[in-house]
């Protein structure tokens, strides 16, 4: 077991995303964001089913992080209620994890 995650959320419009991406990797609170897309999403909302175009980024970051990364992702969202759904990385290779949390660190000054 890690302590990397994986914090998930969407966006209806590309820009959205890739000005999360842009934010957390900036403030280092993540490694890397993926934006992928665009998906097609089906839910519940306010009592009725609906169905989107979305993008979606996968964000590489630590346990340890996700609070912060969480209050980044609602204060530049401009969804009411955006998804934010981490998952833990149970394994990975040592150099990719390494990469990942060096990428996390504060540069020395």
């Amino acid at each position: 077991m890690t302590d990397v995650i994986q914090v998930q959320t969407t966006t209806a419009e590309r820009q959205d995303a890739e000005h999360i991406a842009s934010r957390l990797v900036g403030t280092r609170l993540a490694a890397c964001v993926q934006v992928s897309g665009p998906i097609t999403s089906t839910y519940r909302w306010k009592g009725a089913v609906e169905s989107s175009q979305e993008w979606l980024c996968s964000i590489k970051t630590r346990l340890d992080l996700f609070e912060q990364v969480k209050k980044t992702i609602r204060e530049i969202h401009p969804y009411e209620e955006p998804e934010i759904l981490a998952v833990p990385v149970v394994a990975g290779s040592e150099g990719y994890l390494d990469w990942l949390n060096k990428e996390l660190e504060t540069p020395a000054e």
